[in-house]
C-alpha cells in the first residue's frame, strides 16, 4: 500500500477545480454571471470548438481595478462577502471566490478590465492560477476574459471532454 502525502498546493488547486469546471458550459456559466454580478447589460460570447480552445467573454460591467483584478484569480478571493453571516443577505449570483481561480488554474487565461473612472486598463496573462505577465492597455470599460486550452494541463480531464 502506498504511504500517505500531502498534494502539493498546484496539484491540490487543479482537482478542486474539477469541482467548479467539470466543462466548457460551467465555464460558460461561470463567466456571465461574474458579468451579471458587475452590472454588465451588453455580454458577448464566442467559443471554438465547444469551448476546449476558446470561450472568451466580454462585458461592459463595471470592471475591475488592477489591485482587483491580480486578487480575482487567488483561492477564496472574493468582493461580495466578508464572512458566513454575510450569506444570510446574498444578491448575486457568485460570492465563494471559486471561479476565476478554479478556471485560472485548468487553463490560460487572458483577462483585459478597466473600470469607468480609469485612464487605462489592465491586462493579465494567467496559466496554473500564476500571473504571467501584466500590461497596462488601452480598452472599453469592462472585462474580457479569454480561456485558452481548457484543461491542457489536466490530461484526464481534458480526455474526458472528447469522449
Amino acid at each position: 500500500m502506498a504511504r500517505i502525502k500531502q498534494l502539493s498546493p498546484q496539484e491540490a488547486q487543479k482537482i478542486a477545480a474539477g469541482e467548479v469546471v467539470e466543462r466548457p458550459a460551467n465555464v460558460v456559466k461561470e463567466l456571465i454571471e461574474n458579468a451579471l454580478d458587475a452590472g454588465a447589460t451588453q455580454i458577448t460570447i464566442y467559443i471554438e470548438e465547444a469551448g476546449k480552445k476558446l470561450i472568451q467573454v466580454i462585458d461592459n460591467g463595471c470592471g475591475m481595478d488592477a489591485q482587483d483584478a491580480r486578487m480575482c484569480i487567488k483561492h477564496h478571493a472574493t468582493s461580495k462577502i466578508t464572512s458566513v453571516t454575510d450569506l444570510e443577505h446574498i444578491a448575486t449570483f457568485g460570492f465563494r471566490g471559486e471561479a476565476l481561480s478554479s478556471i485560472s488554474s485548468v487553463s490560460k487565461v487572458v483577462l483585459t478590465t478597466k473600470e469607468a473612472d480609469a485612464t487605462a486598463g489592465i491586462t493579465l496573462e494567467v496559466s496554473d492560477g500564476i500571473i504571467h505577465k501584466e500590461t497596462v492597455t488601452a480598452c472599453n470599460t469592462g472585462t474580457e476574459i479569454a480561456i485558452h486550452d481548457l484543461f491542457y494541463n489536466v490530461p484526464a480531464r481534458k480526455k474526458f471532454l472528447k469522449a
